[in-house]
This record gives C-alpha cells, structure tokens and sequence, in this order.
C-alpha cells in the first residue's frame, strides 16, 4: 500500500491502530462510513480518491474487521460496507481529530462542517474522561507503564488474521 513506516516491531498500542487505520485515506473512509456512505463508488465521488487505493483501504479495513462487507447485488457482484462494532469504537478517534483540527489549523476559519452537541446546542469541544470514575483526564493526570510480557504489533496482527482463518 506504498507505506512507508513498519510498526511490526513496536509493543504500543498507538503504533498498533497506526498499523489498521494509518493509512492516507483510511480515516476518511471510516469519517463518511459515519455519516452513512457504505458503496465504493459513494466514497470514490466524495474523496476523489483513485479507484485502486480505495478498493486497497477497503480490502484492509474488512481484513482487520472495521468494516463488513455486505452483498446487494449478485449480478454484478457488489457490496456495501458498513462498520462493526470494531468500526464504531472508532467514533471517538474521529470527534477529538475533528476537535483538534477545528482548533489548530482553522481556529477561527470555518472548517466547513461543526459537531453541534445536540442536548446544549452548542459546538462539541471534545474531552477526555476516565471511563471508571467519570473525571475528565489531563495530560498530567496520566502515568505510562511498561507491562510485562508485552507483544508487538507484529505478533498482535498476526494473532488477529490467524483468529480470523479460523
């Protein structure tokens, strides 16, 4: 896929989710996958992207289970794709880039669409809360850990496409 970065190595989480949707184009993919695209050529008119690399993004987000393919035609073979619960993990990923994005490369220029949070009305500032206590968590709140026995990347995916043949 003309990557350039092998995370295989890596024992890191971020490095891991590099590895599934990392790729230009992909998180685009998801983005309009949220808002209801589910056909190839939906997402070849929205991004503009080329046919090939398309078709590379799709095949990867259904191997690693983002997305599933659906069947709609038989004559011609075609398929939807439509996001797992794996897939939909990812909505958070895609609100705080959103947030980040508005914030430090528009600021005050209009970004061409907002995430108005419908129960305030007001535009989403994304935050991040610790699933446990419900405390909104800040940089300094966090403390990384080395654990034992840690995989890589590497190991994880191979783990997961060999899971999958089962």
């Amino acid at each position: 896929m003309g990557r350039t970065a092998d995370y295989s190595r890596q024992s890191c989480s971020i490095a891991a989710t590099l590895e599934v949707i990392g790729d230009p184009w992909t998180l685009l993919v998801i983005r309009d996958a949220f808002q209801g695209v589910s056909r190839f050529e939906q997402w070849q008119e929205r991004l503009g992207v080329a046919r090939n690399v398309l078709a590379s993004r799709l095949r990867t987000l259904v191997q690693h289970g983002v997305l599933e393919p659906k069947l709609y035609s038989e004559r011609p073979p075609r398929n939807e794709y439509v996001l797992t619960a794996k897939g939909k993990d990812l909505y958070g990923v895609l609100v705080t880039l959103h947030g980040w994005g508005a914030k430090h490369v528009y600021g005050e220029t209009d970004a061409g669409f907002a995430m108005i949070h419908e129960a305030c009305g007001h535009d989403l500032a994304p935050r991040i809360a610790c699933g446990h206590c419900g405390e909104i968590v800040k940089p300094r709140d966090l403390r990384l850990t080395r654990t034992a026995n840690c995989a890589t990347v590497g190991d994880m995916l191979q783990r997961e496409t060999a899971s999958d043949a089962a």
